[in-house]
């Protein structure tokens, strides 16, 4: 994504400013080390390049700007759930307005500080009170830790993700490793199957992993790398694309969009909500990702 042109309307330090897209707000690193973009609406991360590379986040051509939809691309935030277990599908952090409480930068990189706090809005859709922090620490490599605390009287369970689309030359190209062998597949009605250790794809995917090494890389031939994507916090790791089929009935993905992205996604998955995390009053739970070439 094209960060630089965008214009800006406030500058915070000699690397962090807030630029806009459409209707939308970004904070924009731009740092020896890398750029990025993490943009308020949805406290989503749309664009991590690294000095000399082309971007690690793939960003839809035709994703919408507008302030309400949940952006296409990126890392959305899907919390308090994961997937379509309540309404609307992957919770309203992706759709929520964010603040930027820190920033703060050194020689290493520059570390973003989101927060989300309930609303009015938030009470209707999920009757809990919360603390969300969405740390972004951009450098030599992206982490995004996604931290959730009970500020509540009484406990509540939820479950998550860090839904990362990675930006790789050619998606028939691609090898994926470390996804282990074990994966709920959600094309097959939630059929438990079991597959190889090396994955390159034909078709649509939509699969949970259950038991992800606690590397998962995907060589990229196209554009000679390999991305790493190493999570922490979770119980899975979810793969998928859409392909040509599905990125025909979106309309914020071009028709083609498929051939040049694949979610790798950082994952508390729950068949429920009832069955997912609990945590009691001023407990806290940490789900990150941390993404390098």
């Amino acid at each position: 994504m094209d960060l630089v042109s965008l214009p800006t309307l406030a500058v915070l330090s000699d690397n962090v400013t807030i630029v806009e897209k459409d209707q939308v707000k970004i904070v924009r690193v731009i740092h020896e080390k890398a750029t990025a973009g993490i943009a308020l609406h949805g406290g989503h991360v749309v664009s991590y390049q690294p000095t000399g590379q082309q971007d690690l986040i793939w960003m839809s051509e035709k994703a919408i700007f507008d302030g309400k939809a949940a952006l296409r691309g990126g890392i959305p935030v899907c919390w308090p759930w994961f997937g379509r277990i309540a309404v609307p599908a992957h919770g309203f952090a992706r759709s929520s307005e964010w603040e930027l409480v820190e920033h703060r930068e050194n020689d290493q990189g520059v570390i973003v500080e989101l927060a989300l706090f309930p609303s009015e809005e938030t009470h209707q859709i999920w009757p809990h009170m919360f603390d969300a922090r969405l740390i972004v620490e951009v450098g030599d490599k992206l982490k995004v830790t996604l931290k959730v605390t009970n500020i509540d009287d009484e406990a509540w369970t939820f479950s998550g993700a860090l839904h990362t689309y990675l930006n790789v030359g050619d998606i028939t190209q691609a090898q994926t490793t470390g996804m282990g062998s074990e994966y709920i597949d959600s094309l097959l009605e939630d059929q438990v199957c079991q597959g190889g250790d090396t994955l390159v794809l034909t078709d649509t995917i939509d699969r949970v992993y259950t038991q992800p090494a606690a590397q998962i890389k995907v060589e990229d031939k196209v554009l000679d790398r390999t991305l790493t994507i190493e999570n922490h916090g979770h119980n899975s790791a979810v793969l998928w694309n859409p392909w040509s089929q599905g990125a025909q009935g979106m309309t914020d993905m071009a028709d083609n969009g498929y051939q040049t992205m694949l979610c790798v996604e950082s994952t508390v998955h729950a068949p429920s909500i009832q069955h997912g995390v609990t945590l009691q009053p001023d407990q806290s739970y940490e789900l990150a990702t941390v993404i390098s070439a």
